[in-house]
């Protein structure tokens, strides 16, 4: 070849690597602009009604807050709440990791894949299982009427504090167990066996060995436990009534009943605070958990079950499980086919009638129908937006990977309300106009997806050897080719489980979508919540058929995460 050639070769090669380049730093930016136009530009609204609401500094709200009583108590029980589920759900969940840690026993994949149901769940739908279960109307109550001829309902555990436990327990219960069995199968046992050979009795080798190994996986375990109690919104709205208010619920009560907004922007930014240091305490222990003393592999450390003092445990402990997280499910839908008759489906056909030609009725059809484009919507954004957050933060030569991955973490640390309330004051005016706009529901859903679709991925593409892609550009393959032939077949897995993640939350969100959602397009988790605030057994009994309706596609979703998943894999 000539040197005209040559030249004519490199020329092209420098003008396509550097349309690679403004391609691909032109996709960066979008998701920074999302960021930026629907998280950021939202709380900044919040802050400045907070601070500002008629433009000038104004601290009316923030004093009417510190000086009245009544907030210092929401204050308070959220915290208490908070921190009694923790140490609740830490307490059952340590048992049950020991379990799944130390042990090997039939079915324990699928049995640990079902206990994390429960937390992909809406929480509507968690709350009605508790009434149906615990509730005046409950499966309980109604045995116990029945067995010894009891003229009332003896258990009535709905609007008290107990049944707000229950049910958070019942909702973090598996985060508590994955990250703590998931650390506590990789460390090993020889340690706790030589403390004991020196003298030391099993308690105290356990008290004194295992726990300071496993204190970073305990802690992680319980401030994601904690941050989710405290921003809990369905669960104490539905179960804690008029009674029981905690910031999350405090801040719907003061936008939408009230409409005080500026005390509500207030709360709202102390909420954000809490959340936003418990999230940093909990990268840092999660940073610690990437390294422990000593690694070994599963085997070395699981004992099949062979004594009977094995099979006490672990029965016991499944059995525990089984009690906690299966028992509400099951009530749930027993409680959905039973009338005053018994066996009915009346509750499931009357979702189709209009019976009092209310202008706003929505058969549940068109709520599921509403639920699946949302979420089908919800599932191209966050997987779009969040594979190039993944390749942003995967080049590793980069200084910004180490800020940027918080960054766009922040949405698991901000309440759904919150940014509900955000978008209503933030998005109801040029440019940004979209406060009546049906994909104002999408967008919010991303923001909580994102993160999810992110932790998914990120570990996938991290785990591609570098080598590979060398090879092939030294093969001749574009970078097009290279991502289609090498990197996508290795991440096509973890991105179809960031998709089902996406789906499955966007299906259940509620927080933020009660605040959003227009009236004639309800999603199902609002049209649940529609049938709870009408009186009378019928909308009873449609609500607990809708949630049930709910509870199914949700599973079928978490069904498909635990088929595609490899193992453990993800951040989460």
């Amino acid at each position: 070849m000539d040197k005209n050639g040559i030249a004519v070769k490199s020329e092209k090669r420098i003008v396509n690597n550097f349309s690679l380049f403004t391609i691909r730093y032109s996709l960066f930016l979008l998701p920074i602009l999302f960021f930026i136009f629907f998280y950021f530009y939202p709380l900044g609204a919040i802050l400045k009604l907070s601070f500002a609401p008629a433009g000038a500094l104004d601290l009316s709200a923030v004093a009417k807050i510190v000086r009245e009583s009544y907030f210092w108590r929401v204050l308070s029980f959220t915290l208490w709440q908070a921190t009694a589920s923790t140490a609740l759900t830490l307490a059952l969940a340590l048992p049950g990791a020991y379990v799944f840690a130390r042990y090997d026993f039939p079915a324990k994949a699928t049995l640990k894949a079902i206990s994390t149901l429960p937390f992909v769940l809406p929480t509507v739908v968690v709350a009605n299982a508790f009434t149906a279960l615990l509730g005046p109307r409950g499966i309980l109550n109604d045995w116990l009427m029945a067995a010894f001829s009891l003229p009332r309902p003896p258990v009535d555990l709905t609007h008290t504090i107990w049944i707000i436990l229950l049910a958070h327990i019942f909702y973090n219960y598996s985060v508590a167990l994955r990250i703590i069995s998931g650390y506590w199968q990789n460390l090993p046992a020889d340690l706790e066996e030589a403390a004991q050979m020196l003298g030391a009795s099993p308690a105290r080798a356990f008290w004194r060995v295992t726990v300071p190994l496993l204190t970073p996986a305990i802690f992680a375990a319980g401030v994601l436990v904690f941050i989710f109690s405290f921003t809990s919104f369905g669960v104490i709205l539905i179960l804690g009534g008029a009674k029981f208010a905690t910031i999350e619920v405090e801040i719907y009560r003061q936008a939408v009943n009230l409409f005080n907004l500026p005390v509500a922007a207030t709360l709202s930014v102390v909420q954000i605070g809490v959340t936003f240091a418990l999230m940093t305490v909990y990268t840092r222990l999660q940073s610690k958990m990437a390294a422990p003393a000593k690694l070994e592999s599963r085997r070395s450390v699981q004992r099949s079950v062979r004594t009977a003092r094995d099979r006490l445990i672990v029965g016991g402990n499944l059995g525990l499980m089984a009690l906690l997280l299966a028992t509400p499910l099951a009530a749930l839908v027993a409680r959905s086919f039973l009338g005053e008759n018994g066996f009915t489906l009346a509750f499931y056909r009357e979702l189709f009638i209009n019976r009092r030609g209310s202008l706003f009725f929505v058969p549940p059809g068109e709520a599921v129908f509403n639920s699946t484009a949302i979420a089908l919507t919800t599932v191209l954004f966050a997987v779009v937006l969040g594979g190039i957050i993944v390749l942003m933060l995967s080049d590793s030569r980069r200084g910004w990977a180490r800020w940027l991955d918080p960054l766009f973490m922040l949405p698991l640390a901000t309440s759904a309300v919150t940014l509900g309330f955000g978008f209503i004051i933030a998005l109801n005016k040029p440019p940004l106009a979209l406060r009546s706009s049906l994909i104002l529901v999408p967008i919010a859903h991303t923001l909580v997806a994102i993160p999810f679709v992110i932790r998914s991925v990120l570990p996938a593409v991290r785990r591609i050897n570098p080598n590979l892609r060398e090879a092939a550009a030294v093969l001749g393959a574009s970078p097009g080719r290279v991502w289609r032939e090498i990197d996508f077949p290795l991440v096509r897995r973890a991105l179809l489980v960031g998709a089902v993640f996406a789906f499955t939350i966007s299906m259940g969100e509620f927080g933020a979508t009660v605040f959003i959602a227009r009236p004639q397009t309800p999603t199902m988790p609002v049209a649940i919540f529609r049938f709870l605030g009408q009186p009378g057994a019928l909308n009873y009994g449609q609500a607990l058929a809708m949630s049930t309706l709910l509870m199914l596609v949700c599973t079928v979703g978490f069904l498909g995460i635990e088929r595609f998943r490899l193992g453990d894999e993800g951040e989460f």
